[in-house]
């Protein structure tokens, strides 16, 4: 498998797309994507989504930032936004894909218990009994149109992620990944602190002590992205769920994210979607 580079990295949601993801999670078997791509997927990262893999037989190797490690049979594979990664499958490995939005991340995890901090480490590590069933279960409602399939979707995943979380702060070995660093991780501090006021990328350099220019190279660093990137991407993932999660009009919204003109923001939302408010809304709930 190659070694990443910079360059040549690119930003998927799913791999090889750019639209948003249409649902509440994705759900697809390793064969889906694989096998129409020689069963090697070249190294990549998701700007907004976290995935998860269940490999249940076959195998092959995964990288993840810069650590090679080996897929064996019932072994799951944690790949948290923005973490470089590539798979290199052996012909008919079959196994399980959950892909999960940013929103439903921020609406699942509660900030206070610490599961963020585990799940945003790169990881390959062994699946417990509980594993299989539970991504099973996510399939089949995924796959089905009954009453309550979001709630039950969101629902089922928290478990997955729970678990997953109590696996990686366990520690359990592995990983792949380097640590976050420290400046890093005070710069996303003060992001989940201060998006709402709307401080440039100068005011969250000043307060870390740092120039605008090392800021983004820190952040290029640690997910790819420049520091712009990550504070409009903040302020999106919040527009996001708010459109997903409540039935506020679009203009209040805007408001409660700081916005004076409503129109202003649509134009925001609509330059980083590629789809207005209203629109990004009506397809959720298509």
């Amino acid at each position: 498998m190659p070694e990443p580079s910079t360059s040549t990295i690119l930003n998927y949601n799913l791999f090889g797309e750019t639209g948003d993801l249409p649902d509440v999670v994705h759900c697809e078997t390793i064969e889906v994507r694989s096998k129409v791509h020689d069963w090697e997927l070249a190294p990549h990262r998701h700007a907004r989504l976290h995935q998860i893999l269940l490999i249940d037989w076959g195998g092959g190797r995964a990288l993840l930032e810069d650590s090679a490690l080996p897929l064996e049979p019932r072994t799951l594979v944690n790949v948290p936004t923005g973490a470089v990664h590539a798979f290199s499958f052996v012909p008919g490995t079959h196994g399980w894909v959950l892909t999960i939005a940013s929103e439903m991340m921020d609406e699942a995890l509660e900030s206070s218990e610490g599961l963020r901090q585990a799940l945003a480490r790169p990881a390959v590590f062994p699946a417990g009994e509980w594993a299989r069933p539970v991504m099973e279960d996510i399939f089949e409602e995924h796959a089905g149109r009954g009453f309550a399939r979001a709630q039950i979707l969101r629902s089922l995943t928290g478990v997955l992620l729970g678990h997953v979380a109590r696996s990686l702060a366990g520690g359990i070995s592995l990983s792949g990944g380097q640590d976050t660093s420290g400046l890093y991780e005070r710069f996303m501090a003060l992001v989940e602190a201060h998006f709402l006021d709307h401080w440039p990328v100068a005011a969250y350099a000043e307060a870390l002590g740092i120039s605008p220019t090392h800021l983004s190279r820190v952040t290029r660093a640690a997910v790819g992205q420049p520091a712009s990137h990550i504070v409009e991407d903040r302020m999106i993932r919040e527009a996001r769920r708010n459109l997903v999660y409540t039935n506020l009009p679009v203009s209040q919204v805007a408001y409660m994210l700081g916005f004076n003109d409503p129109a202003y923001f649509s134009r925001v939302f609509a330059n980083a979607t590629g789809m207005a408010p209203r629109e990004f809304r009506s397809r959720i709930d298509a």
